[in-house]
């Protein structure tokens, strides 16, 4: 039996990892809940940090891996551990070089400067911020390290700079106080060191044209993507994710490219032996490709969409790497088509007067089949209460759906909606 540490387990995760075919190989062991990682308004991570390094070293018998599938904290602390005993993992740095955006954003001008838009740093506690900004109207701005889109701001004029600068001097810091004290484990290059996790990035606006996610992986220097995801939009910028949907509807000659460039990329940086997602929009008037991020672990937003599809979730990917194993995964073995994760969105707060139970959600899922709910939200709550959304909207439930049409998946959602007894009033 392998003995697998999960950092920031939660229980639908580990049970989809418990019923991978190889699940009885291994022993899991809870590295902190989800909860502990994720739910409070900062991220305490010296102390995750310390405190799982001390559990790792006392634990009496072999620690086999480490594994994550969650973003900041975990994916950036993930090779710190990992390297301090020495298991499999992509070196610290090389994380870096995706997940600090402007450090990639340079990385990136270095080695694929054709795919990624204009770019600069901002420092929003700069009275000068404005003239710090190389661009014109309209840009996207966000913090260096952040997630979900939190703190990412559509600036299309300098009042709603203005606004923006404002809220992220306010906010800024559950994200940058955590990711400085991460980066002290880093040799940066002094053009690093000087845009800590209180910056910005100004980039471009590239959010025309379809975007997707390459879901892929690093082993011994060959790069692998066994899957392409598209994420479609919605709202006033298409700011918020309204789905994700598998397998892609891009033309695979693009996604080749796709890959090349991640390929090329990747290599540059030596990142090795890891998973990773990236994400691309694909202009269809020009045929263009533009990078949008890299994230350097499994989307855990994929999963379900990969088991009914594939045959099985890619959590597999992420233990057999870990392992130090060359992955194995199946290919259109799934019981479904087609699969998405929708995420029920509102864009106004309100007061949550009542949320289904779940013997209610339970009745749903098995008359509504190839279904999974996830409630994020919790009676009398506000929706402004919830934690790390982004600029423009709420996310208040998950529904992953399998059929074998788009149609299909429409509908079924359409249907969940209509039935989950849901009721949110709108705040005044």
């Amino acid at each position: 039996m392998k003995n697998i540490f999960v950092f920031g387990a939660d229980e639908f995760n580990l049970s989809l990892m418990r019923s991978l075919d190889s699940a009885h190989e291994y022993c899991f062991h809870e590295l902190y809940q989800y909860s502990e990682v994720k739910t409070g308004k900062e991220f305490p991570v010296e102390t995750l940090y310390e405190g799982a390094l001390a559990r790792l070293n006392s634990y009496p018998d072999s620690v086999d891996a480490i594994v994550g599938y969650l973003d900041f904290p975990v994916s950036t602390m993930l090779p710190l551990l990992c390297q301090s005993l020495g298991l499999p993992s992509p070196s610290f740095e090389a994380v870096l070089k995706c997940e600090h955006k402007y450090w990639s954003r340079l990385e990136q001008r270095r080695v694929i400067p054709e795919y990624i838009p204009n770019f600069c740093s901002v420092d929003p506690f700069k009275d000068d911020y404005r003239q710090q900004i190389t661009l014109d109207y309209p840009f996207w701005l966000k913090p260096v390290k952040a997630v979900l889109s939190h703190l990412g701001f559509m600036v299309r004029d300098d009042s709603e700079l203005e606004m923006a600068i404002i809220e992220i001097r306010k906010k800024i810091y559950c994200f940058a106080k955590p990711f400085n004290y991460l980066l002290q484990f880093a040799d940066l290059p002094d053009e690093i060191a000087a845009v800590d996790g209180y910056h910005c990035i100004a980039e471009g606006i590239i959010s025309h044209g379809q975007q997707c996610t390459l879901e892929g992986y690093v082993f011994d220097g060959k790069l692998c993507v066994y899957g392409t995801v598209d994420s479609i939009r919605e709202g006033e910028h298409g700011s918020s994710f309204s789905r994700y949907q598998y397998p892609s509807s891009i033309p695979q000659p693009i996604q080749d490219k796709m890959i090349a460039v991640t390929e090329r990329f990747l290599t540059a940086i030596d990142f090795d032996n890891g998973p990773f997602n990236i994400e691309y929009y694909w202009d269809k008037d020009s045929d263009h490709i533009w990078l949008l991020e890299i994230n350097t672990r499994i989307s855990k937003s994929h999963s379900p969409l990969f088991r009914n599809v594939d045959g099985k979730s890619h959590h597999q990917i992420m233990l057999d790497l870990a392992l130090g194993k060359q992955p194995i995964f199946p290919h259109r073995k799934g019981l479904y088509r087609y699969s998405a994760k929708f995420m029920w969105r509102t864009h106004a707060d309100a007061q949550v007067n009542r949320v289904p139970t779940e013997q209610e959600i339970q009745a749903i899922t098995q008359r509504i089949g190839g279904t999974d709910i996830q409630l994020h939200v919790r009676e009398g709550m506000r929706l402004s209460d919830l934690n790390y959304q982004d600029s423009y909207s709420y996310e208040i439930a998950t529904v992953f759906i399998g059929g074998d049409s788009e149609q299909e998946l429409l509908q079924k959602y359409h249907d969940v909606q209509q039935a989950l007894p849901l009721e949110l009033v709108p705040l005044l």
